[in-house]
């Protein structure tokens, strides 16, 4: 198949890429490269079935594809916030976009949304029936509603046009190829410990989040998209297991072996006490849970971190 990936030199792009390419299909990636970098898919630069374009998805694009991924997006608070109208278009329009591409060419069509849609929740964990608890006005609101208002998008062209869909809500991944400055707890904790600098936690560090290594995350993805039971999600894909920043701290300290302090700094507006994904309809329908743990997937995002720091 020649699939086309939007956002496809961003961290969840590229190694999406790595995976249908390895699956022997042709891979379109389109990017912007607002938070996307071409160094995450020059190892593909020889691969005849491999061709990236420089596009925005807030304008149409009209190509010839068998199934589009439509993962572009900011995703991080310091990124999306840096231009928070580009960031609700970007969500907005470019579903848009892609949903009109995917009606016209007939073809199947997936959603990258996220855990962020539930908000700062009152329900714990949280299942995919849960309708969440934003605040529509907030600093985080241009990505949490734009990626709400493009799911409402993807639902309404499945009822309205039949269209073939995929929403999975995304929670909290890291990996290989995260951007050094996206702000995200992992990148930051690791690259502090390395550094030798203080870690950063914000507010009192009993906050939760689930972490999900990224090659599991692009399994569910595959899993997903290709069902035959017709499952459209959404679709929570994370790792269950709950870690609190300062168990995070901790964790990567002991993996990097750094004896860097602990320095708390204010909580930010809005952001979520707790974060677990409720992943029994993946399990059930998908067979699919992360089979990376918390302390391996260190090892490899370190491991990733010092080579960029040596340059």
């Amino acid at each position: 198949m020649r699939i086309l990936v939007t956002g496809g030199a961003g961290f969840l792009g590229s190694h999406l890429s790595d995976r249908l390419l390895s699956e022997g299909h042709e891979v379109i990636a389109v990017d912007n490269f607002f938070t996307g970098n071409k160094r995450n898919v020059w190892h593909l630069s020889d691969n005849k079935n491999f061709e990236l374009i420089r596009h925005d998805v807030t304008f149409p694009l009209y190509l010839e594809v068998d199934a589009i991924y439509n993962l572009a997006s900011p995703a991080s608070p310091i990124h999306y916030q840096r231009d928070p109208v580009q960031t609700t278009k970007t969500s907005v329009l470019g579903a848009i976009n892609m949903l009109g591409l995917a009606k016209r060419l007939g073809v199947k069509i997936f959603q990258a949304s996220t855990s962020e849609v539930y908000g700062d929740p009152e329900v714990h964990p949280q299942p995919e029936s849960y309708w969440g608890r934003v605040n529509p006005i907030g600093p985080r609101a241009c990505y949490d509603e734009g990626k709400r208002a493009a799911e409402t998008l993807f639902f309404d062209y499945h009822r309205q046009h039949g269209m073939a869909i995929r929403v999975a809500r995304i929670f909290n991944t890291y990996g290989s190829r995260m951007a050094p400055d996206d702000g995200r707890v992992v990148s930051n904790f690791v690259l502090q410990a390395l550094r030798g600098e203080p870690l950063t936690i914000y507010g009192d560090g009993s906050q939760t989040r689930s972490f999900c290594y990224v090659s599991d995350l692009v399994d569910g993805f595959v899993r997903l998209m290709d069902n035959d039971k017709g499952l459209v999600g959404p679709v929570n894909l994370g790792n269950p297991g709950e870690f609190t920043m300062k168990e995070l701290a901790d964790a990567v300290k002991e993996v990097t072996g750094s004896k860097s302090p602990i320095e708390h700094k204010p909580l930010p507006q809005d952001d979520p006490k707790q974060r677990q994904p409720d992943i029994s309809l993946a399990k059930k329908e998908l067979s699919w849970e992360p089979t990376v743990q918390l302390h391996e997937g260190l090892e490899r995002t370190v491991e990733y971190f010092r080579s960029v720091l040596d340059g």
